[in-house]
């Protein structure tokens, strides 16, 4: 049954998310410059991992190899669920169909989550598995030609109005309003996360890729740790991590701690969370581009398994050949053209720790992804 229902906002592990922390609203992250660089490198390891995979460790066992990773990954269908009643796709290129054109611009959801299910996750994150959450969601954004990339980060505290979602197990949900946007994905999974995306937004997803809590700690430790620099200290007993100011080799919970903090820096909104998200991104990327994974087959088939097997990707995706195709379309991605940025947003007038979209200018800042 549909119907419009107002939810009471949050519990206390997603307390305080209005004002401050994060930096700059709207503004890019870490242009040009040496970085630029390196996570330019760094970002075409990742696009063509999945294909390195297969090249290095051809020979006896490859099918075997190939069949395991590809068998990894969890697709969801969710241009079947949601239907014809979404932001319209780009027009058909002369080079593409209208579904998949050709270096056409993409729009990819990218979501971290706080899934529970399984032992691996129910030992870095506690809880239950009917909690998930999408703890971390960006909206990447591919331009046509795959020359520029740019990478916005949603705050999971933003109240939206989540539209009517299809359940799994039939029917649908009802539509709420201000409520917080990583509600979306505990009522309907990827699907209603995809859909309050794009009603939030008014750009078409095109893709869907979810890593959880064990997929992400497996990655960090496949690589052998990542380095970060915190500029205060950390002391926060929700993430259960505590750093001094300064420079850390992580492991793979270590890390997960730090994606999850938010009590212990700045004002603990997750704004500062968000900031703390993108220098992990960046310290993977390099973990990534320093590691020589095309010599050591062993290990570059220990990190493609720890991503693989807690991926979910949408259908489109959701095989090695797939991915391989989006990563080769991405190598002439040039160094100074990917931007990180954090949707505008504003404490919520009638409630300071939550914030909203800050209009116009997230407005203006969706229109020119569209």
């Amino acid at each position: 049954m549909t119907g419009h229902v107002t939810e009471r906002q949050g519990s206390e592990d997603e307390s305080r998310s209005g004002g401050g922390g994060g930096g700059e609203r709207g503004v890019p992250e870490g242009l040009g410059g040496r970085g630029g660089a390196d996570r330019r490198s760094g970002a075409l390891r990742v696009a063509g991992l999945a294909l390195a995979v297969v090249l290095a460790l051809g020979g006896a066992g490859a099918g075997w190899v190939y069949w395991r990773l590809n068998d990894n990954i969890t697709g969801v269908d969710i241009d079947g669920a949601l239907g014809d009643d979404r932001p319209a796709r780009p027009a058909p290129t002369a080079s593409g169909s209208a579904a998949t054109p050709a270096g056409a611009a993409l729009n990819i959801l990218v979501l971290g989550s706080d899934s529970r299910s399984g032992a691996a996750n129910q030992s870095l994150g506690g809880g239950d598995s009917a909690g998930a959450r999408s703890d971390t969601a960006m909206v990447v954004h591919l331009n046509t030609g795959r020359t520029e990339a740019t990478v916005v980060s949603i705050p999971r505290d933003t109240l939206v109005t989540r539209p009517s979602c299809p359940l799994e197990s039939g029917g649908e949900s009802a539509e709420a309003s201000g409520v917080m946007f990583n509600t979306a994905y505990s009522v309907g999974g990827p699907v209603c996360a995809v859909k309050t995306v794009e009603s939030l937004t008014d750009v078409r997803v095109d893709h869907y890729v979810e890593l959880d809590f064990a997929g992400f700690a497996g990655l960090v430790d496949a690589l052998g740790g990542v380095t970060v620099t915190t500029g205060a200290d950390i002391d926060d007993e929700d993430s259960h991590l505590t750093l001094p100011a300064g420079t850390h080799h992580l492991g793979g919970e270590q890390a997960l701690a730090l994606a999850r903090t938010r009590h212990g820096i700045g004002d603990g909104s997750d704004l500062g969370r968000i900031g703390l998200q993108h220098q992990l991104v960046r310290a993977l990327l390099d973990r990534i581009a320093s590691t020589s994974l095309l010599s050591d087959p062993a290990r570059l088939y220990e990190v493609a398994d720890a991503v693989t097997g807690s991926l979910t990707t949408d259908t489109g995706l959701d095989s090695l050949a797939e991915l391989v195709g989006l990563g080769q379309s991405l190598r002439g991605l040039p160094a100074d053209a990917v931007r990180t940025l954090t949707m505008p947003v504003v404490p919520a007038p009638w409630d300071r720790n939550r914030v909203v979209a800050d209009e116009p200018e997230a407005a203006e800042l969706w229109a020119s992804l569209r």
